[in-house]
């Protein structure tokens, strides 16, 4: 595959483009991915429909952000996709940080979207248990010595070394500006969305998925008005897992 790049805002953006097709689905990935972790799901749909799937800021081809940005200039990213290929409607498909975006899109951009598909989204903030506050002010802890140990040196480098060391996998993988806008966006709930999205959704999820547990997908169900749920057997990566399936249930949405 070819990805081609295009400017918006000023910014390197990268695209794929299956160019076919007169109906338009728009696919987005997830959080440290890329458009080359979505080709099976663009592979479901580049019969149907011509399919664009992109890089989002920071990630995989495109440019970084020259500041800390979070929900809204993703969705305004994907406006702006929009606009760049003359699109008014299209069906829209994402995966966990990208199921994220459109539902923000969705609910302030109803116009744009046509049918829309979560899988394993996120959106939802996770419930909070004891054990969690006490890991977060463990590692405030953890922090504040390390940087009482190494005192002499400077501030912005021992953290750099603290979090290269103790942060989660995600924030480890970020670099720069990303690592706070990883910071920002991981805190963000869009679940105040949900009642406003008026497309018909398709949320597809892995019943064993770990990062986004089953128990959000009800959330969105719920929340969601013409939302319908299908649990796949897999983990986060459901169209991975059951790609089959996933396939299967994909065709069927877009033939309703």
């Amino acid at each position: 595959m070819e990805k081609e790049h295009i400017r918006i805002a000023g910014k390197n953006i990268a695209v794929y483009d299956t160019k076919e097709g007169d109906e338009f689905a728009i696919v987005l990935h997830g959080w440290g991915a890329n458009v080359e972790s979505v080709m099976p799901i663009v592979n479901c749909l580049k019969d149907k429909f011509r399919v664009i799937a992109y890089d989002s800021y920071g990630h995989g081809g495109s440019d970084e952000p020259d500041s800390v940005i979070g929900g809204a200039e993703y969705a305004a990213l994907l406006e702006a996709i929009f606009a760049h290929y003359g699109i008014a409607r299209a069906h829209c498909i994402g995966h966990s940080f990208g199921g994220k975006t459109l539902t923000e899109f969705a609910a302030t951009r109803p116009e744009r979207v046509d049918k829309l598909v979560l899988i394993d989204a996120s959106g939802v903030l996770p419930k909070r248990k004891a054990s969690y506050y006490y890991k977060v002010y463990s590692f405030k802890l953890l922090r504040f010595l390390y940087e009482k140990l190494f005192f002499w040196q400077d501030r912005e480098t021992v953290l750099e070394k603290f979090y290269r060391k103790f942060g989660s996998d995600d924030y480890q993988a970020a670099q720069g500006i990303m690592r706070k806008v990883f910071v920002k966006v991981v805190n963000e709930s869009t679940e105040s969305f949900f009642p406003a999205i008026s497309a018909p959704t398709l949320l597809i999820w892995g019943e064993d998925d770990d990062a986004t547990p089953l128990y959000m997908a009800r959330v969105f169900e719920e929340k969601i008005p013409e939302a319908g749920l299908a649990v796949l057997p897999g983990g986060h990566y459901s169209y991975l897992d059951a790609y089959g399936q996933f396939c299967a249930v994909l065709d069927a949405f877009f033939k309703e």
